[in-house]
């Protein structure tokens, strides 16, 4: 239970702060956690058990359909292939949500989407964490790691209490809103409390902001060589997500259509590759310099994607494979995501799980690895034992999502065994789908199934709580926060 008080520090550190003391208490705070953390890491543990290194790697709408060890025939993905035969895939792998603030939010907080801070792109708050929420960062901050992360935040515009830098990351280099991250040629790039300028970028093109991203994630790595700490390394990019259409008239800013100039195929369709290719090409190169640096043995790499693919990619690709649905969808093609863990010599290579699992169950995973403990009020469950090729000690009661609560539809969604229940707008018939026979959801079998129906419904009442920042039935007519002019 002590590691329960290290993450009372970090709340109490968050007081500290609001009440305008002095920034070096706050950081002594930290500091006395961590140190603790370290402590505690000592005690009980071989010699040779060290907290692994940690690197979430998420692509930004990436359908379940597009790496190579997922099925895609023509977009090649030969280093997210390698990471699958080198490391775990599973087939059963889901997001927070089927948009990206509410996945993110999930991902952070290991509460699922009825509970997170997050529930919806929309409206468009300033921040959507506060000062009390616990996120994977400053619990892994407080067991004595390094945090970092580069990409696309979601969670806290800069200079509220949800951004990055006051969420347990040491470093954050990206966007921390949302609608800025539509801009792959963008002004400027948040850099920790600060800017890096990029002035005349948008004309110039000069700097394409994945390059920029990657370049400090690997920056990142690289300090490992000279830090005895375990780190964090989140790298939350935006590649394939659309891009603005001030930037490209198809929506899919890329700086060439590389390696796909010739192929015949429309012009959207050979970007909307190319995308995928420089982010396959990163990963890779993430990987080389993990092992480049020595840390193969000690480093947990996982890939995998904050919800599904778009209804805009070309259609030749088949995005989210034999799914149903899209991105915005509670249909499996929404929130099914590929996902891929490796780490030598721990996580069996070239294995397939069929094991379920949510994005709600990396806190308390990341939290056992550092040794350490996870807040008791959380709906993610540790899948170490998954990672290393077992079983989970009692099967989870259900999976759940929602989406629209300030649309003209609110939709809800439970994964229950190998049930899966969706309502399309309150009120509704729930319709009831067989996930082991009906893969894509084809055939509604409520009828059947009236005792089934009758579980999720009753889960659908009970597992969100309300939010009056969600009020389902009143439509937001609201617009982004960002404007593209804020760069000037």
């Amino acid at each position: 239970m002590f590691h329960a008080d290290l993450i009372a520090l970090v709340r109490a550190a968050r007081s500290l702060r609001r009440s305008l003391l002095p920034l070096k208490a706050t950081q002594a705070i930290f500091l006395i956690a961590a140190g603790l953390s370290r402590i505690l890491l000592t005690q009980g543990q071989a010699a040779d058990s060290t907290p692994p290194n940690i690197i979430f790697i998420m692509a930004d709408d990436m359908g379940y359909g597009i790496p190579g060890c997922y099925g895609q025939q023509l977009i090649r993905t030969p280093n997210i292939d390698r990471l699958a035969a080198e490391g775990l895939r599973f087939t059963q792998a889901y997001a927070g949500g089927p948009v990206c603030a509410p996945s993110r939010a999930v991902l952070m907080t290991g509460l699922h989407n009825g509970h997170a801070a997050a529930r919806d792109n929309v409206p468009h708050f300033p921040t959507y964490l506060q000062e009390q929420d616990t996120t994977v960062a400053e619990i892994l901050k407080a067991a004595g790691y390094r945090t970092g992360g580069v990409g696309k935040w979601s969670l806290g515009d800069a200079g509220t209490v949800g951004r990055a830098t006051n969420q347990g990351f040491d470093t954050w280099f990206g966007y921390l809103n949302q609608d800025h991250a539509h801009h792959y040629y963008t002004e400027y790039l948040d850099d920790d409390e600060g800017r890096l300028d990029l002035h005349g970028n948008g004309k110039s093109r000069q700097h394409y902001s994945h390059d920029l991203l990657t370049e400090r994630a690997l920056s990142f790595v690289r300090a490992a060589e000279e830090n005895t700490s375990p780190f964090f390394l989140y790298a939350a990019y935006t590649l394939p997500h659309f891009s603005s259409r001030d930037e490209d008239k198809d929506g899919l800013a890329v700086p060439s259509t590389a390696p796909y100039n010739d192929v015949d195929w429309d012009e959207p369709a050979r970007k909307y590759a190319a995308m995928i290719h420089l982010l396959d090409r990163d990963v890779g190169r993430i990987v080389e310099q993990v092992d480049a640096s020595g840390l193969t043995n000690n480093t947990l790499i996982i890939f995998t994607s904050d919800n599904g693919g778009h209804a805009s990619a070309a259609e030749r690709f088949a995005v989210n494979g034999p799914l149903r649905g899209f991105k915005s969808s509670l249909n499996e093609g929404g929130i099914r995501v590929p996902f891929i863990a490796r780490w030598p010599g721990i996580v069996p290579a070239n294995q397939v799980s069929e094991e379920i699992i949510a994005f709600q169950d990396m806190l308390p995973t990341f939290a056992e690895l550092a040794g350490t403990s996870s807040p008791e009020d959380i709906d993610g469950v540790s899948i170490v034992k998954l990672l290393k090729g077992g079983k989970l000690d009692e099967p989870r009661e259900f999976l759940y999502w929602d989406y629209g609560h300030c649309r003209p539809r609110y939709d809800q969604a439970v994964r229950s065994g190998n049930w899966k229940g969706i309502r399309f707008g309150v009120g509704s018939d729930i319709q009831l789908y067989d996930l082991t026979n009906d893969l894509n959801e084809s055939h509604d079998v409520a009828a059947k199934h009236p005792d089934v129906v009758q579980r999720i419904a009753r889960i659908m009442k009970t597992a969100p709580r309300p939010s009056d920042r969600y009020p389902i039935g009143q439509v937001y007519k609201g617009k982004p926060l960002w404007k593209p002019d804020a760069a000037r």
